[in-house]
């Protein structure tokens, strides 16, 4: 009972945010969605918690500054009273006449200073680089069309006859282009342990290979290692084949990351953070991933069968690195990282849900809500993020306008945050088309903007949590990366989670024709392409 009363009051709000789309089928040739509500609208639900918690995160800095400016007048002052040093007699350093303090006092005074510094610098929360990344890009014959795809579904067996024309109309307009990649084990039909296996190692190796390779770092050096898959889970870990392939040193330290979802992949960039900011002197290698072969649905189950028409083959390799000579060659420095679950409401935590079907089919399931519930997190998300990255003009733009409507009840218009003026690149998470155009429209963002995105659902289609780095390299390969800009990483998973990442440009970002690390050379001079 008590847990019904606590699950009450967000169900009831999410039901005012609601939207649902309805797939209803006229013909043979075409087909009505019907869109009840759309994204929930950020700036009219704004939490005063969240926004509270970022200007928390913000406010960490200036306080530890605070308490370092207090303690140093603190310090000087007991070191006075100990030592009988006379402030009146500081003249005497220009005259000559007589030393200001002797030799005692001058070492009690240089302990006590280098006892300062000492326990800031501790403190002090030390720099994490990007030194580089690569994508997986698969070979040519692992290409396949969208007609490919669909004479591929109308091949296999089980699928019924309307469960077929339900994929092909959303393949056509899904935004996915005809050169997206699938695993052998899917377009033969042989779905084995052996061939998840092959489609993780292919997938791994090919992108650690040309890492190490443009990078210069050996194996061995590598201190931390985290991979994060969410459907495919082998025992040995995906990670303990890294670590046997390379032959890793026995002393480093390796995470598996499972069933987190699309959102995996910054999880993964946090926990190195945090790991690096108490191992100095590292290197950390994140492997962000999605193993299709065994993941497949054969059932009828339309809420399942949206992962069979967008999800696709590729990772992400990322080498991060605290150490201060690896500055000038590195590309990015991570500068925020906000984590958002809400798992605890009912509807977060079941809208994304592998489970079994009413004939025993294993799938993930999509529910009506999943719209509703990505909008609930990404506005609380944004809103922890806000205060960490908006200029201080649109920040007192945006908290007046609240304290307006919350405090004071008045009816008037939200500010909405320009976060065009915070950032100069954005890669938000290719989950799907609908939630791009919805996250471009809230945000107020531009076709330029959200270009990376839609280009990547088109060319790689969804690849799970190693979108966003696809979306980067998208970025860099047209030559847009410049020193000091800001770019901003967003994603969505299972759970429900909504996480964040931004980084800083420490150099402009020049990508030769020849790189075997980012997957759009050979095709960048076609896009962007007009959708449908």
């Amino acid at each position: 009972m008590a847990g019904a009363v606590a699950v009450a009051p967000s169900k009831i709000e999410m039901d005012k945010e609601r939207l649902t789309a309805e797939m209803e089928f006229t013909d043979t040739d075409s087909v009505v969605i019907k869109i009840h509500r759309r994204l929930p609208d950020f700036l009219q639900s704004v939490k005063l918690k969240y926004v509270k918690l970022g200007y928390a995160y913000l406010c960490k800095l200036p306080t530890q500054l605070l308490v370092y400016g207090i303690a140093a007048p603190l310090f000087i002052a007991t070191l006075i009273n100990l030592t009988g040093l006379r402030l009146d007699r500081v003249p005497d350093l220009w005259t000559g006449s007589a030393p200001l303090f002797d030799t005692a006092t001058g070492l009690t005074g240089l302990s006590v200073l280098l006892v300062v510094m000492g326990l800031y610098w501790a403190k002090r929360p030390g720099p994490v680089y990007l030194v580089d990344f690569a994508c997986y890009k698969a070979d040519d014959e692992r290409k396949l069309t969208n007609e490919s795809f669909i004479k591929m579904t109308e091949d296999t067996a089980g699928f019924e006859e309307d469960t077929v024309q339900f994929q092909k109309r959303i393949a056509l307009r899904s935004g996915l282009g005809d050169e997206t990649f699938f695993p052998r084990g899917i377009t033969s039909g042989v779905l084995t342990m052996e061939e998840a296996r092959s489609e993780a190692e292919s997938v791994i190796f090919d992108t650690l290979d040309n890492l190490f390779e443009k990078t210069g770092v050996r194996p061995e050096d590598i201190d931390i290692l985290i991979v994060n898959c969410s459907l495919f889970n082998p025992t040995p870990s995906l990670s303990s084949m890294i670590v046997n392939h390379y032959n890793l040193k026995p002393t480093i330290k390796t995470y598996n990351l499972g069933g987190m979802g699309c959102s995996a992949g910054l999880i993964s960039i946090d926990l190195a953070k945090h790991l690096l900011r108490v191992n100095p002197n590292s290197y950390a290698l994140v492997f962000s991933t999605e193993n299709i072969t065994l993941n497949w649905y054969f059932g009828n189950d339309r809420s399942m069968l949206l992962c069979n028409c967008i999800f696709r083959m590729g990772g992400a390799g990322i080498l991060l690195s605290n150490k201060q000579k690896d500055r000038n060659q590195s590309k990015y420095e991570l500068v925020h990282t906000v984590r958002t679950h809400k798992g605890s409401d009912g509807q977060s935590y079941d809208c994304v849900f592998q489970r079994e079907d009413d004939k025993g089919v294993i799938g993930v399931s999509l529910a009506r809500e999943l719209m509703a519930v990505a909008g609930d997190a990404l506005k609380t998300n944004i809103t922890t993020l806000g205060p960490l990255v908006l200029p201080i003009t649109e920040q007192i733009q945006f908290f007046i306008s609240l304290v307006k409507r919350k405090v004071f009840k008045m009816k008037v218009k939200p500010y909405i945050p320009d976060f065009k003026k915070a950032f100069e690149h954005f890669c938000i998470h290719a989950g799907g088309r609908a939630v791009l155009d919805e996250v471009e429209k809230n945000l107020r963002l531009t076709d330029w903007h959200m270009e990376p995105s839609r280009m990547t659902l088109h060319r790689f289609g969804n690849t799970s949590s190693s979108s966003l780095w696809y979306e980067l390299a998208y970025t860099e390969a047209k030559g847009r990366v410049g020193s000091g800009d800001r770019v901003w990483q967003i994603a969505f998973g299972s759970g429900f989670k909504c996480n964040s990442a931004v980084w800083r440009a420490l150099r402009e970002v020049r990508v030769g024709p020849d790189s075997k690390t980012n997957p759009w050379v050979d095709s960048v001079g076609r896009y962007p392409v007009k959708l449908p």
